[in-house]
């Protein structure tokens, strides 16, 4: 691959996250990178190494052909951007969870759609969706994160298969540990049960799931992972599937178990093993 000619665009490229992340270790290796994010000033810290920064909101198809229009080379398209939402599915926001799918599934499928003329024209064309591990876990309350990372896993499984007879590869990167700002960000607006919920006898319990407490300081550093991907994308024969992060051999094994076999463990690791206590109780 002549790297010297060689572009990648990665979305999803604000300072903290693995797209930023990507983006430092794909310039390190030679790559001309465009790193992508809703708002520029976030970007800052790429800018200042010489990475190209474009403003892309990819909920926006106006945000999406000015972006095209902008670019006239495209070789490997990262789709990495992403968003969160934590909270039992009976007391789910459809709203809320309809957003989240526009950016992690909605968003992704339409820009590829839009560059797709520009893969077509690369003779190393590459398509990467970022999904996760938890593609294989019944995390609770976190099913609409989940389900929209599974969603687009079995998206990424038959584009790899509709784009082979355009020799375009399609890469699922499955994701484990890593230690970036999502946390943190989840944490800081505090989701809250509503006062309703069926779960409210048990809501400190609850609303600490939520905040992902469970999940602690675990994970690689971003910059460990981005090294392993990026060189995982460089070989000569890419795998279609790749396992990445903290744990991630772990997620792999566990995807293979008969049904239901680690049901507790997901409901010891969150804590709905003290919430079932508690309401039980009750």
């Amino acid at each position: 691959m002549d790297l010297a000619k060689t572009t990648v665009l990665i979305t999803g490229c604000s300072e903290g996250g693995m797209g930023a992340a990507l983006a430092e270790e794909f310039h390190r290796s030679g790559y001309n990178v465009y790193a992508t994010a809703r708002d520029q000033s976030k970007m800052a810290s790429l800018s200042a190494l010489g990475i190209k920064t474009v403003t892309l909101d990819i909920q926006s198809q106006e945000s999406i052909d000015h972006c095209v229009e902008s670019i006239s080379q495209l070789d490997i398209l990262i789709n990495n951007a992403g968003a969160s939402y934590t909270m039992p599915i009976v007391d789910m926001s459809i709203p809320e969870a309809k957003k989240l799918f526009d950016c992690n599934v909605w968003g992704h499928l339409a820009l590829t759609q839009a560059f797709m003329p520009r893969l077509l024209a690369s003779s190393k064309a590459m398509v990467v969706n970022h999904t996760s591990v938890g593609v294989h876990a019944a995390l609770p309350f976190q099913a609409a994160y989940n389900a929209s990372k599974a969603a687009m896993a079995m998206f990424s499984d038959i584009l790899r298969l509709e784009l082979q007879p355009f020799d375009i590869t399609v890469v699922n990167l499955k994701t484990a540990g890593v230690k970036t700002n999502i946390v943190h960000n989840i944490q800081a607006r505090q989701p809250q049960l509503p006062t309703s919920s069926i779960f409210a006898p048990a809501k400190a319990l609850v609303e600490s799931a939520l905040r992902s407490e469970w999940v602690g300081d675990r994970g690689i550093t971003a910059e460990q992972w981005a090294k392993e991907v990026v060189a995982d994308l460089q070989k000569s024969s890419v795998p279609p599937v790749i396992w990445r992060g903290e744990s991630a051999w772990l997620a792999r094994f566990a995807s293979i178990l008969p049904f239901g076999w680690i049901d507790g463990t997901y409901k010891k690791m969150t804590g709905l093993e003290e919430v079932e206590r508690k309401i039980r109780m009750q």
